[in-house]
């Protein structure tokens, strides 16, 4: 079943982008600027209450541009007349589908009019799919995350990384890594430029501008660099005064297991599969094996404390 999901948390003060996580593995190179008016498109059609539809023109400002990635207006019109022919002269991107991989173009029109300094751009059956028709796996994330990153890797591996954001480990093979930034055979392919030009660039620029802290080991066999394990953990915020503190259940701890609130948690307690799964883990004496609330209370409190122990499936399939 595909879901279209347009939700806005105002209540956050959070402007959320989601991505189904195929895009996100998906093979692509678009710059700074083409990933940032990717990102827009998702953001304005989600504070509109509105969905990215097959064949209808979908409108960016270069003011808002300008606002969510705190440029001035001008660089904001010079970004995006950029960007309309950057997109329009984009390489596909593959993703794969079973045991093939399938290219697309990322859009069908686009253009930049310069008398109301807005773009006009109608993505393809496939992008749209991606971004609006999400199915269980996704990610969603708060704009203001990537908004300064400058270093279009950084962008890439962000988002990789958050996807992993409940057990906050990541491995992956060198090929399968460069086919993931965009990277062409003969683009770095040294590996010490690699490292300097591409990996150690974005994730310095994760450290200083998101909400994660990522650092990396390589794999090797014999001499070779095969792949790569990132690890990665949210930043401590600064503790809030007693008076300041206002919890809601409704909303919870974002970064406990992959950005769900606490009443989500909740409900993927209460799934059956979820109980045949992990029933196991509740000591046969302890309350909780007899009451429904002390289970829930029991099992959201590990959710949220041991998040890698919770593998037996993508946590959001309890949600279904």
């Amino acid at each position: 079943m595909l879901l279209c999901f347009v939700m806005v948390d105002k209540a956050m003060g959070s402007k959320l982008v989601v991505k189904d996580n195929a895009l996100i593995e998906a093979s692509y190179s678009l710059g700074t600027v083409e990933q940032r008016i990717l990102l827009l498109a998702i953001l304005v059609a989600r504070e509109n209450n509105t969905t990215i539809e097959m064949g209808k023109a979908l409108t960016i400002h270069a003011s808002k541009y300008a606002e969510v990635f705190n440029v001035d207006k001008k660089a904001g019109y010079e970004a995006l007349k950029s960007g309309v022919q950057g997109l329009a002269d984009a390489p596909s991107f593959g993703y794969r589908v079973k045991d093939k991989v399938v290219y697309s173009n990322w859009v069908d029109t686009i253009a930049y009019i310069d008398n109301k300094a807005v773009i006009e751009v109608i993505f393809t059956t496939k992008v749209v799919a991606f971004i609006s028709e999400l199915e269980k796996r996704f990610t969603s994330y708060d704009i203001s995350q990537v908004a300064h990153l400058k270093n279009r890797y950084a962008i890439r591996l962000y988002e990789s990384l958050i996807q992993y954001r409940g057990t906050g480990k990541l491995n992956i093979s060198l090929n399968d890594l460069r086919l993931r930034l965009g990277l062409l055979e003969n683009e770095y392919y040294q590996m010490a430029m690699f490292k300097v030009r591409v990996l150690d660039l974005a994730i310095n620029q994760i450290n200083e501008h998101t909400d994660i802290k990522a650092s990396y080991e390589q794999h090797k066999e014999g001499r070779s660099i095969t792949g790569f394990t990132f690890t990665f953990k949210p930043k401590q915020k600064p503790k809030a005064k007693a008076d300041e503190v206002s919890r809601d259940e409704a909303t919870g701890d974002l970064f406990s297991i992959g950005g769900l609130s606490d009443a989500q948690l909740a409900r993927i307690t209460r799934n059956e599969q979820f109980k045949k799964d992990y029933g196991d883990m509740v000591s046969p004496n302890s309350l909780a094996n007899t009451d429904a609330q002390e289970w829930t209370k029991e099992m959201v409190k590990r959710l949220k404390s041991k998040p890698e122990l919770f593998t037996k499936r993508d946590i959001k399939e309890y949600l279904s």
